[in-house]
């Protein structure tokens, strides 16, 4: 495999978004692979193998590597290589506490600002967040929480604000904690993004940044409680040592 070069009768600039829209579709297979699991936290990252499970050669797989870092997935250690980043419960609690005054700002701007396709858009994305919770689909559900939660960030205006926002997220995403409590949450969560979307239709700047700030910390709240019955459970399955007669 050859890096992308210019042929004599086609534009420097051509072949430069070619190459750049290549490193961007690496980027995301990259990014899709890392979020599912399927690349998993700690786990170095091989340019070589993945040059050739990607089928492109080594370029754009380094670009993507340098743009991963700076959206929080994976880190690169100086003359040791690139790892898939692993967030500990003490930074998970520290970026859920950032994120819920970063979502306060965002709700406190939206509320003013909010335009009517906004609304239709938001509510278009709640009515399939209930859908998913009648079908009990936690995966899906999943995903259309995240993406209402960046288009209210989104729709706020302020692009290094979703920007940082982003990048938390994802380092969240590595802070994966699924139960079957959580599937039985669903109706909840989603009464909880009605109200949410409610107060910001109001236009009551206050209330809808109060709202998405105790919307984040609850998810926090509820993160400890899940690693608690995690540790619990072990604690049970673990089997019992016998005393020296």
């Amino acid at each position: 495999m050859t890096e992308l070069s210019s042929p004599p009768d086609r534009p420097a600039n051509i072949v430069l978004l070619q190459s750049q829209s290549l490193t961007m579709l690496v980027q995301r297979e990259l990014e899709r692979m890392i979020l599912s699991g399927e690349i998993v936290g700690g786990e170095k990252l091989n340019e070589i193998n993945l040059a050739t499970r990607l089928g492109v050669s080594r370029g754009p797989v380094r670009e993507s590597f340098r743009a991963l870092e700076e959206t929080g997935l994976v880190r690169i250690e100086k003359n040791r290589g690139v790892f898939v980043r692993e967030i500990s419960i003490v930074e998970a609690d520290d970026i859920y506490e950032l994120r819920a005054t970063l979502d306060q700002l965002a709700g406190t701007k939206l509320a003013q600002t909010i335009t009517p396709a906004q609304s239709l858009d938001l509510r278009s994305l709640l009515k399939r967040m209930a859908d998913a919770t009648e079908r009990n689909d936690l995966d899906n559900y999943h995903a259309l929480n995240l993406r209402f939660h960046d288009a209210l960030v989104e729709y706020s205006g302020n692009q290094k604000l979703l920007q940082f926002y982003r990048r938390l997220v994802n380092e969240l995403s590595l802070f994966r904690r699924q139960s079957l409590a959580e599937r039985d949450r669903l109706p909840t969560s989603t009464a909880e993004h009605k109200r949410i979307l409610s107060v910001i239709e109001s236009g009551d700047a206050a209330a809808a940044g109060r709202a998405l700030y105790e919307h984040a910390m609850s998810s926090r709240t509820r993160m400890h409680a899940v690693r608690e019955a995690d540790v619990e459970a072990m604690g049970e399955a673990r089997p019992a040592t016998r005393g020296k007669a």
